[in-house]
């Protein structure tokens, strides 16, 4: 019987490597343009080479990073009331990882003995390529679409649909992590990549105390500073640079201004990095910081009424207990461009 299984992954499992139809998506612009700003900053999908993606999937086993076992729970809980909303449909989930959190919702829409199609995206191709197959171990019926890239690329070029209803999926409060225009552009593309009467399954992490908020992102085993200092080698890797990351340390604190936790690599020293393949190089002062990554914390009669505005309804909104952390439900509306 496992054997057989085996057999058929090649059968069940396609893959796509967006990275490759994008060229202009490592030509390190983007790296470049935060380097040269005020503040310094650094595009937080370069967090997600393998290593990286080792180290997140570390950092949600710690004690003080409360939001995945959270939202784990949400799921748990509720999973089955997030079928009986939408009916079998076909799962993408926009930064898949290693999908420890999907596999609650594998479980649920398998009881309806329906086709099941998942389609994890993630820039990390190992850790991509990894998951799809032990889920084909797990999931016998399953069949996986895994797409290599970024999420504007995957949004861009999603397969056509093998089932008449599809859900996106956006768990883990990723979506904290984008600025107001980022995240304005970000839903517009959900928007569009949603056909009226299609869904979107979207975590985010919720205002709480301080002191709860910055021990989650300043755990003792250190986990989280390699993880952020991991960005660095990444770049030294893909960029043949030289950042030394003894000379660099880890800070994450929470700005009340912004409502948002915030991740930066703080230079010890004066130093000058370069970047040989990109032609640049960038001067630190001692004291000086990187931004990393935001990581906002959300309000949730706000965000639905961002929500409303691209034309996603939430339907239903989970919390826990202690209302740390949410998750919505949203279904695509009809608007004037696509419904007569």
């Amino acid at each position: 019987m496992i054997a057989t299984q085996k057999n058929s992954q090649p059968d069940r499992f396609r893959w796509i490597p967006l990275s490759k139809s994008i060229p202009q998506a490592d030509t390190g612009e983007e790296v470049i343009q935060g380097l040269a700003g005020n503040p310094k900053t650094l595009p937080c999908r370069y967090f997600y080479d393998d290593r990286g993606s080792q180290l997140f999937e570390q950092i949600c086993d710690t004690p003080e990073y409360y939001p995945t076992r959270t939202e784990q729970g949400i799921l748990e809980r509720y999973a089955p009331e997030i079928v009986k909303l939408t009916g079998n449909c076909e799962l993408i989930e926009l930064g898949s990882g290693s999908s420890r959190k999907t596999r609650v919702l594998l479980e649920a829409y398998g009881q309806l003995e329906q086709p099941l199609y998942y389609f994890p995206i993630d820039v990390s191709e190992g850790i991509l390529r990894s998951t799809a197959l032990d889920l084909l171990n797990q999931y016998p019926t399953l069949r996986v679409c895994g797409l290599a890239g970024t999420y504007e690329q995957a949004l861009a070029e999603l397969p056509s649909s093998e089932l008449e209803n599809r859900m996106l999926i956006f768990l883990g409060s990723t979506l904290g992590n984008l600025d107001q225009s980022e995240r304005d552009r970000f839903l517009t593309q959900i928007q569009h990549a949603l056909k009226p009467g299609e869904f979107f399954l979207l975590g985010v992490d919720l205002q709480k105390s301080v002191d709860l908020l910055e021990a989650a992102y300043n755990d003792a085993q250190e986990v989280t500073a390699a993880f952020n200092l991991n960005i660095l080698q990444h770049l030294n890797q893909q960029f043949q640079g030289n950042f030394d990351l003894t000379q660099f340390q880890h800070l994450a604190f929470y700005n009340p201004v912004e409502d948002r936790i915030e991740m930066h690599l703080q230079s010890l020293i004066n130093q000058i990095v370069k970047l040989d393949a990109l032609n640049y190089q960038v001067a630190l002062q001692v004291g000086e910081t990187i931004r990393t990554e935001l990581s906002h914390k959300f309000h949730l009669p706000i965000l639905e009424l961002e929500l409303e505005h691209h034309a996603l309804h939430p339907l239903q909104i989970w919390t826990d207990a202690r209302s740390h952390f949410g998750v919505l439900l949203c279904q695509r509306q009809c608007t004037s461009l696509d419904c007569p």
